[in-house]
Order: structure tokens, then C-alpha cells, then sequence
């Protein structure tokens, strides 16, 4: 039996972020049934729906989004890690979703399983970018785990000395994965039998 992929997206591009740390206290918390990396967004050209007319003839689409889009197609279910940026989702978040979009007869995201942790430095945990990234993927039927949702509050407070999430956090966050992992089993035993 194939084994189910997770695609883990980080919406931040620095390095050394805290949303990037957070995704990989994530991959350790996924058992090893499971194939799942991060995949990088940081060399995707800003969208520009002539990439994807068929009337225009003289702007090939990039080699980096016909990439992407078969990297999310062949996810078992998709994990969104992201920052908070002036109240809404980083731009190259926001670009990464409008890509896997289009064309229009094969969305990559349709029908997906996905999975929200978001963080802010501030106390709010991101609540406005995980609402902002939740309204653009209902546009996709993307089943997504219920309560409770995942809002890390002060995220740099969150990592232990040891560059770790302390032990409550950690905890928090992979009740949370296992829900969304629960999830994209059940639509992987549908589609692969």
C-alpha cells in the first residue's frame, strides 16, 4: 500500500523564523508511517494568470509552479504553518495558494486535507492570518480539523533552551497534528482503497 504524503508549507521565508522552527518541531511529531517534508515556496515567481491563458502564447509557465502544483497533487493532506503579517497572511503564502489554484480545470488543493498552526509574536497567535487562509481554502473543499484550532501566542516564548517547544506547547500542537493526520487518513484509505 502507497504510503500517505504530507506536505508541510511554511509561510515565512526567513531561515531562522519562528513559523520554520515550529514546522520542524512538527515533522518530528509525525510518525514514521508517513512521508512528510516541508515544501519551499521561496523561489516561486509571483502569479500572473498569463502563465496559465492559453491565448497568450509568449509567457511558458514557470518550471517552478508546474513543480509546486504536482508536489501538492500528490499530497496525502497539506500543513500550513504561518506567521502573522500586518493582520493577514504573508505574500508569499497568499502566492503559494493563488499557484496551487489555477488553471482552473486542476486546482491542486481541491479536496485536500489540510491542517492550520499559526503563531504571532503578539498575543493573538495569528488569528487574523489563520481566518484569512481558512476563507481562501474553503474555496477548494478542503476538509480541515475542528476545535480546538491552533493560535501560538508570544511564539518566542514558546521554544525551551534547547531550541524545543516546551512540553505544554508541544503537547497542544501535536493533539492538533494527530487530528489533521486522522483526517487525511480517512480520505487516503477512500482514494487508495
Amino acid at each position: 500500500m502507497a504510503t500517505p504524503r504530507i506536505s508541510v508549507i511554511v509561510g515565512s521565508l526567513r531561515r531562522g523564523s519562528f513559523t520554520r522552527k515550529i514546522a520542524h518541531e512538527v515533522l518530528t511529531m509525525i510518525p514514521e508511517n508517513y512521508e512528510a517534508s516541508i515544501v519551499e515556496i521561496r523561489d516561486l515567481p509571483l502569479y500572473d494568470f498569463d502563465y496559465d491563458d492559453p491565448a497568450v502564447t509568449d509567457k511558458p509557465t514557470p518550471a517552478e509552479y508546474t513543480t509546486f502544483r504536482e508536489s501538492i497533487k500528490n499530497s496525502s493532506g497539506i500543513l500550513f504553518i504561518t506567521p502573522e503579517n500586518n493582520r493577514t497572511i504573508p505574500a508569499c503564502l497568499k502566492n503559494a495558494v493563488d499557484i496551487g489554484s489555477k488553471p482552473n480545470s486542476d486546482v491542486a488543493w481541491k479536496n485536500l486535507p489540510a491542517g492550520i498552526i499559526s503563531h504571532s509574536v503578539g498575543r493573538m497567535g495569528g488569528y487574523s492570518s489563520q481566518k484569512n487562509l481558512r476563507l481562501a481554502l474553503s474555496y477548494f473543499d478542503m476538509p480541515l480539523p475542528g476545535q480546538p484550532e491552533v493560535f501560538l501566542g508570544q511564539s518566542p516564548t514558546l521554544f525551551e533552551e534547547s531550541g524545543h517547544l516546551n512540553e505544554r506547547t508541544a503537547d497542544f500542537v501535536k493533539d492538533y497534528v494527530m487530528r489533521f493526520l486522522q483526517l487525511t487518513d480517512k480520505a487516503f484509505r477512500a482514494t487508495n482503497g
